[in-house]
């Protein structure tokens, strides 16, 4: 397969189902419209692509996420309720833009909540016509309060998800529908937000604040309203025309000289790759998916793939401007129309002459992180796209072990408590973001064109990338038993095929 091919199809059914169907994947676009079951659809499909981007307004302050309250009257409990349903959202002037929202707000409210703490949240599903759930991305919950795809809430249903944060579980997580096959079109239309737990005792100095930054992408037609998925969505992965930071298009804050910022950085894009760098800024990134590292690690720049997450401490000892901006990243791309990664600016940062008050230092060490064992059990997950002919068309599959996502097969059977090694081998034409449900776990190396490296620090992560042509191998386990899910996090990956599950037995 060439990696500047595309994959084109008749897809009507593709959200329903585990696999894509596609025409074929080519090296150009010459002759598209005279192939077989390419019609007038598939024109359309691309016309919306080459569609010019609308323009949003820049430069407004940036407003922290609404914070969820806690509706229990005793300390160490957090009760709330989260609503999904249609609302509207006005990102262009004179224009309202349908989306989906938790409690009327996109990105939804920020939750947050310390360890120890129990969480009960009634999830009341007002999605018109459409299951959901809420998946605690990242977060070590029971698996029946996982918000997996086989424990779906009706549409006018309402749940209770309850769960214990223990100890330890310190971290920036967030929450998002996980419904089978309609996962991407939840996300992309607005339902995702974070969801903080915070220490008891917190090494990372107060004075520094604490904000969160949720990328999210957005794509608007002329009239406002959020086009479906075409064809190329379905093959890379949704991209939109522009990312926002908190529901905003390039958002400002304001600092004195000298100051320093605590900011948690999500990235909640259906398929977006981030590769940021702060111009004028220092970073120190000091924590990743599960929460603060042993130390702090100076950073020119981060790659955050979809559903990771990374915290920094960003010093602003120059005054002027600095700006958060993407570099080019190339994540391997099918087809035409590959977005701008690189040049976009997310947030600047106007530093005054006026010198702040003087700063604590950042501790040297934050916090100790056991590494993993050695592991009983070893396993291997190979990830590959393939195609075969039927009387439609060319049958495309997004795989692990050749395999597409059935939720009535169980893929691998695991023991509660025991460590194990996963190896995770990228043979397909893009680069996959993997995560597993109900646990976290650590990086140990990365082998690509038979050189192998280990990751720079030891850290607790939900979400890896893995290159085309790289393998990742990864220690985990599982404490709690009870059926999870593991996938590629390019939302539209998963709902065509990528996903498996483990059934984690006491």
């Amino acid at each position: 397969m060439h990696r500047r091919g595309f994959l084109m199809a008749g897809l009507a059914t593709a959200l329903s189902g585990s696999r894509a169907l596609a025409q074929m994947k080519m090296d150009s676009m010459s002759g598209m419209d005279s192939m077989p079951g390419m019609g007038s659809h598939a024109g359309h499909d691309m016309g919306a692509m080459a569609q010019a981007p609308v323009t949003l307004a820049e430069g407004e302050g940036l407003r922290q996420l609404p914070l969820l309250a806690n509706e229990a009257g005793r300390p160490g409990l957090f009760q709330a309720r989260l609503t999904a349903e249609a609302a509207t959202a006005r990102f262009v002037e004179g224009q309202d833009t349908p989306i989906l929202a938790y409690n009327g707000t996109s990105p939804g409210p920020l939750i947050v909540a310390y360890e120890g703490d129990r969480v009960e949240i009634t999830f009341a599903n007002r999605i018109a016509g459409e299951q959901s759930t809420i998946h605690w991305h990242g977060m070590p919950v029971p698996a029946d309060q996982d918000g997996n795809p086989m424990d779906p809430v009706a549409a006018g249903a309402d749940r209770v998800y309850a769960f214990e944060l223990p100890e330890g579980s310190a971290g920036s997580y967030w929450y998002h529908p996980h419904p089978h096959g309609r996962t991407a079109e939840q996300v992309y239309r607005g339902l995702a937000g974070g969801f903080v737990v915070k220490a008891k005792a917190d090494p990372i100095p107060a004075a520094y604040g604490d904000t969160v930054l949720m990328f999210t992408d957005l794509r608007l037609a002329a009239d406002g309203s959020m086009p479906d998925n075409t064809m190329t969505d379905l093959m890379n992965g949704r991209v939109g025309d522009h990312v926002l930071v908190n529901g905003q298009k390039n958002p400002k804050l304001a600092m004195a000289r000298g100051a320093k910022r605590r900011l948690r950085l999500y990235n909640a894009t259906n398929a977006r790759f981030l590769r940021l760098a702060f111009a004028n800024a220092a970073m120190t990134v000091i924590g990743s998916d599960g929460g603060l590292l042993e130390a702090p690690v100076v950073a020119e720049e981060i790659l955050l793939s979809p559903a990771e997450r990374v915290e920094l401490v960003a010093a602003f000892d120059r005054s002027g401007t600095a700006t958060l901006t993407t570099l080019d990243y190339d994540r391997g791309w099918m087809g035409p129309g590959r977005p701008t990664d690189a040049g976009l600016t997310l947030l600047t940062v106007d530093v005054s002459d006026a010198p702040a008050e003087a700063m604590p230092p950042l501790p040297e060490r934050l916090r100790p992180i056991a590494p993993l064992g050695a592991p009983t059990v070893s396993r291997r997950l190979v990830f590959t796209e393939t195609m075969a002919m039927n009387a439609t068309g060319m049958e495309m599959g997004f795989l692990i072990n050749g395999k597409a996502f059935d939720m009535g097969r169980v893929d691998i059977v695991a023991r509660a408590g025991d460590t194990e090694l996963w190896e995770i081998v990228n043979q397909a034409d893009m680069d996959h973001p993997f995560h597993i449900h109900g646990t976290q776990f650590q990086v140990v190396e990365r082998e690509r064109d038979g050189k192998v490296a280990k990751p720079p620090y030891l850290a607790w992560k939900d979400t890896v990338n893995v290159a085309r042509g790289e393998t990742v191998r990864l220690r985990t386990r599982q404490e709690r038993p009870g059926t999870r899910m593991y996938h590629c996090h390019i939302l539209e990956h998963e709902q065509l095929g990528m996903m498996g599950i483990v059934d984690v037995q006491a």
